[in-house]
């Protein structure tokens, strides 16, 4: 391998060092400095798919030192903007903080706060689809044909010539239909398709929106715009395929780059994504890819088949250790290095069942899944609550409330966090399971060792800046059976080898001479090695 980092993609470099923390603000804190319009939900109640819990921005601002703790260096916060629904996908405003979150005041403190501590923000976007209630659709709905926002969204030619008008709320028209004697489910059914404009997955509250036309698409690149001169980090990219027009994200980036060199951008794409991520759209997309991996091999044996998904996606295959090195060794090599260093790395999300659900409510599944996610290129993301093993289904279970102090969580759950914790810092101290080299060394049954390495190069294909003492080569092994694993592997150079504790850490390595070292992991275990 060169010793030249190889040309590429221009990404930003303060992502290949970050731990992202994504958080839905409904959910994560509320403050008690941001007036609520009314009732609130019980925050200790379990989540509803409508209902809110009053989380705000100042919420999460008095909590950054918790995050912070805990080794987080950058917020993925879900959308923000004013919305009518408690996720905030339902854009009203693009450029008004949601007023029930503190408005654009208490987004200021955030971002001020975070960025004294050195920590990072990035924005989730939706800039596909609006809200029926987006003012300039709003609009439409008043005025009709003659309103001059018509052509923001694709409204169908009987609309246009006057001939019916946009079912925004086919709901209302059906009982409407009902109470006047007319017909009942067929109304429905047929109105459903024929509410006279373009949504996403058809559905009446999402107007897409026409970027090609110029003044809406001026419209939304502003917003880009405006909110990273606001001091944001950058933005996650809900939906971006929806967007036909290649040109609006490659403007996007641009517009972007030119007032912040260092703004991040992350595309929401489930798949491989080769033509997104060749420097002149996306840094990164969200690795699902990798999410499917690493939990089919982590909780094999042990999957939950019955957590509402919605989409098949979720239906991961059971993986053993040579399956998921061959996966591994396939998405590793997708893409340029500069541009899998910075991949979005989750292992849950508010669109997925929470991580330790998804492994059959093993702990013990959980945590191997996040040292795998900790210990391989690209840039962690926890799904907030996930880090105390926190349980839920799909939507809206995965959406629950964070607890409203981590001194009351139970013994189980502050165990967990302080796995997450000891991983998270260890990624930090050592640069090698950040940008080292990355080498399957054995894969069988239910056994991994992977090695990172700075001999001779990184990941990237160049030297790592290494303070003196700092560790040049180091293993990661894990055991996903039921029973303990005794591994041998052949190490060349191999003098002594040191495990890196943190709580909750077991298994043991010794030298038998000769580079030969064996490995003890209990069942369902994973530990780092440091080798001398």
């Amino acid at each position: 391998m060169s010793s030249q980092r190889p040309t590429g993609p221009n990404t930003p470099a303060w992502v290949r060092d970050a731990v992202f923390y994504q958080i839905f603000p409904d959910r994560f804190a509320r403050s008690g400095r941001t007036q609520p319009p009314g009732p609130l939900e019980a925050w200790d109640t379990a989540p509803t798919r409508h209902g809110f819990k009053g989380g705000d921005l100042r919420g999460i601002t008095e909590r950054l030192g918790e995050l912070q703790d805990l080794g987080i260096t950058a917020l993925y916060l879900c959308p923000i903007f004013s919305s009518a629904s408690n996720h905030r996908y339902h854009t009203y405003d693009y450029f008004n903080v949601d007023p029930m979150l503190g408005g654009n005041e208490a987004f200021r403190e955030l971002l001020d706060a975070a960025h004294a501590r050195g920590m990072r923000v990035i924005l989730d976007g939706v800039f596909n689809h609006a809200s029926r209630g987006f003012w300039p659709f709003h609009h439409v709905l008043e005025n009709g044909a003659q309103s001059p926002y018509v052509d923001w969204f694709y409204t169908d030619e009987a609309f246009l010539r006057g001939d019916r008008p946009l079912l925004a709320y086919p709901e209302a028209a059906e009982w409407h239909a009902k109470q006047s004697g007319g017909a009942s489910g067929g109304v429905a059914s047929s109105l459903e398709t024929t509410i006279g404009y373009k949504a996403w997955w058809q559905l009446p509250a999402l107007p897409k929106i026409n970027v090609g036309n110029a003044e809406a698409r001026e419209h939304l690149l502003q917003a880009a715009e405006f909110w990273i001169r606001f001091g944001a980090d950058g933005w996650r990219l809900d939906v971006p395929e929806e967007i036909a027009d290649e040109s609006f994200w490659q403007e996007f980036r641009t517009r972007v780059r030119a007032i912040s060199p260092e703004a991040y951008t992350v595309g929401e794409i489930w798949k491989r994504a080769d033509a997104w991520l060749t420097g002149d759209r996306f840094d990164a997309v969200m690795n699902y890819p990798l999410t499917e991996a690493i939990l089919g091999y982590a909780g094999s044996g042990r999957l939950a088949r019955d957590l509402g998904d919605h989409n098949d996606t979720y239906k991961r295959p059971e993986l053993d250790a040579a399956q998921f090195a061959e996966k591994l060794t396939e998405i590793m090599g997708w893409y340029h290095p500069a541009t899998t260093a910075v991949q979005l790395n989750l292992l849950g999300s508010h669109d997925t069942p929470r991580l330790r659900s998804i492994v059959g409510g093993s702990a013990a599944a959980a945590q191997l899944a996040t040292l795998l996610q900790l210990t391989l290129p690209g840039a962690p993301c926890i799904y907030y609550g996930d880090e105390l093993g926190a349980l839920g289904a799909n939507d809206p279970a995965n959406r629950g409330p964070f607890p409203a102090d981590l001194t009351s969580v139970d013994a189980e759950a502050a165990a967990f966090r302080a796995y997450v914790r000891g991983a998270i810092a260890a990624r930090h101290e050592h640069v090698v399971l950040r940008s080292g080299a990355l080498r399957v060394v054995y894969a069988e049954g239910p056994a991994l060792v992977l090695e990172r390495s700075a001999d001779p190069v990184g990941f990237e294909g160049a030297p790592l800046a290494l303070e003196p003492g700092a560790a040049r080569r180091m293993v990661v092994a894990t055991n996903t059976g039921d029973s303990p694993a005794r591994v041998q592997v052949r190490l060349d150079g191999v003098s002594g080898v040191t495990r890196i504790d943190w709580e909750g850490v077991t298994g043991a390595a010794t030298l038998l001479g000769d580079g030969a070292l064996a490995i003890d992991l209990p069942p369902v275990s994973g530990a780092i090695f440091q080798l001398h």
